[in-house]
Formats: C-alpha cells, sequence, structure tokens
C-alpha cells in the first residue's frame, strides 16, 4: 500500500477496542495499519474492557487533551460476593461475603446507586494508570511497593439498574460520568453501601464525549479499508468532536488576528455566558471551540475579566 497522503489521516476516528488489547496495543496496530506515526490516543481503557477508543491522527492530536475533559458512558457487570484488589474480577481477592449472604433487595440497590449518585469521592483502584510520582501506580503496584492513591471528586450524571441475576450473583449497570470516574471503584462502593463485597466483572465503554459506540469501527475493518481505499477511512473533523465547550464564531475580520495569537474582545458573548451560567465570576475563564466561517480554527479560551477570547491552540487550515 503506498503512503496515506497527510490530508486523509488529519482528523479523530472512533476506534473500537476488543478485549484483550491495551489502548497503546491500538495505538501500535492503527500505526501499522495506517503507515503513520502521528497518532495519539484519548481516554485510556482497561485491556480486559472494550468499547469506544478516540484516536487522533495528523494535525488532531494536538487536541487529545481536550476530549479529556469529555463526559463518558459506561455499560458494566458487577457481581456479588468478592472484593479484588484491582477491583475487577482479574484481581486478588481480598475480600469475601459470609456464608450465606443475600442478594440484596431492588430497593436496597436503588438506595445504594442514589449514594453514589452525583458529585462523589472515589479512590481509583492501585491496579490503575494514576501517576503517583511520575509512575503509574499500577506498575509500581506489580513491583510489590505500597502504593497510596489520593481520592478525587468525580461527578455521576446517571447511575441506572438495567437488571438483576440472582442465580450468576451480578448487576448490569448503566453509568455517565466525568473524567477521572473509575467504573471499578465504583463496583466496590456499590457493594460496600451494600454490605456485601462486589467487584466489576464486564466493561464496555459505550461513549465519549460525542463518539457513541454504535458508530466506532474495528481494527478488522479499518485493515481493510486502508488497503482498498484510504480515501474511505472514516477520519472525522475534530471540531466537530470537541462539542463539549462551548462555540465561539470569529467574524472573518478577525480570523488572521486569531491565527496570529491576538486576543478579540467581546462583551456582548461575555453577557451571553453569563446569562447561560456558564460563567458566573467576572475571573472566571473558559475554554471554546474557535470557528470561523464555518471551519474550526482552533481552542481559544476566554477570560472573564478581559471579556475577550485568546488562543490556546490553532487548527492552522
Amino acid at each position: 500500500m503506498d503512503k496515506i497522503p497527510e490530508f486523509a489521516l488529519d482528523g479523530f476516528l472512533n476506534v473500537l477496542k476488543p478485549p484483550g488489547l491495551t489502548s497503546h496495543d491500538v495505538v501500535s496496530s492503527l500505526r501499522r495499519i495506517l503507515k503513520t506515526k502521528k497518532i495519539g490516543h484519548a481516554g485510556t481503557l482497561d485491556p480486559g474492557a472494550a468499547g469506544v477508543l478516540p484516536i487522533a491522527a495528523g494535525r488532531a492530536t494536538r487536541f487529545i487533551e481536550y476530549l479529556a475533559a469529555a463526559g463518558k458512558s459506561y455499560r458494566a457487570e458487577l457481581l456479588f460476593g468478592v472484593e479484588t484488589d484491582s477491583g475487577d474480577d482479574t484481581g486478588r481477592v481480598v475480600n469475601r461475603a459470609a456464608e450465606g449472604w443475600e442478594f440484596p433487595s431492588r430497593e436496597k440497590i436503588l438506595a445504594g446507586i442514589n449514594s453514589l449518585t452525583g458529585r462523589i469521592t472515589q479512590v481509583p483502584p492501585v491496579y490503575s494508570a494514576v501517576k503517583i510520582g511520575g509512575r503509574r501506580a499500577a506498575d509500581l503496584a506489580r513491583e510489590n511497593k505500597a502504593v497510596v492513591i489520593p481520592s478525587r471528586q468525580v461527578e455521576i450524571y446517571r447511575f441506572d439498574l438495567l437488571g438483576s441475576d440472582r442465580e450468576r450473583k451480578t448487576l448490569l449497570l448503566d453509568v455517565d460520568c466525568s473524567k477521572g470516574t473509575y467504573i471499578r471503584s465504583l463496583c466496590t462502593d456499590l457493594g460496600r453501601a451494600l454490605g456485601i463485597p462486589a467487584t466489576m466483572s464486564f466493561l464496555v465503554r459505550t461513549r465519549v464525549g460525542d463518539f457513541p459506540l454504535r458508530e466506532a469501527v474495528s481494527l478488522e475493518e479499518l485493515t481493510d479499508t486502508a488497503e482498498k481505499d484510504f480515501t474511505a477511512l472514516p477520519v472525522l473533523p475534530p471540531g466537530k468532536y470537541l462539542g463539549h465547550f462551548p462555540r465561539y464564531d470569529l467574524t472573518a475580520a478577525r480570523k488572521k488576528a486569531f491565527t496570529n495569537g491576538l486576543s478579540t474582545r467581546d462583551a456582548s458573548y461575555a453577557l451571553r455566558l453569563r446569562e447561560a451560567g456558564m460563567m458566573k465570576g467576572e475571573e472566571e475563564s473558559l475554554l471554546l471551540t474557535v470557528w470561523c466561517e464555518g471551519r474550526f480554527c482552533g481552542i481559544g479560551r476566554f477570560d472573564g475579566a478581559k471579556e475577550s477570547i485568546y488562543p490556546e491552540k490553532l487548527y492552522i487550515w
């Protein structure tokens, strides 16, 4: 296959990560499939999990960091009876349910779910990608080094019980959450809220921001498309998938100023942001997607005190 022209790889790919591969494995595979090194991923998925893994290629790699702010959705299975050090069924059992324990009622389960909805404090699993002193907690744990992970505030926007199976001792759950949320920890915490050890036994990520599972493409499909016609690759424009930020439309007259690093004052836009409740204090700042003549220009930062938009990262075209 000939080298793929740069323009064909300038955007995002909504990739379906299979279980058994790390997120890094997926990136390595795509580098071979697409014959380019300029690729990165947003939002690490555990090796045992499947689902949406946004991939950036070409100039879009400059915007990976902004996808981290996007909300995520998951479907998970919780298994009652054991709690593990990893938070899933691949880990070492650290607690077992007492003999003769009873499966909780639907009312108790819903009460436990309700207690873990909204803004909560969570401690990520020891076996995670959280950095401790510059190293991944999971790597330290595998070296039998003591790992203390600080708690964090996360937001659980929606936490639904889809079903339960008393024979298999499982719950099926749907979760919409903020960045930084660990579903493994959520399953462990739900078990503790119900007084029964629990761990996560299945996970699929169904959404990252504007990347839905129903539109995700497998590595096999990407390989087949790249071999037949690389211009048909489902490469998505970066601006479209940063919709978790407010949008600002520059006038054509201010485009050159923005690309040259100059600010644009807009008091009326500041008023609209405040009326919408998106900015409260005058000293606040806010990230925006900046557009001009219907095309994505990059990321801007709105300074509330100066009521001005400053270039944060450009997407030159």
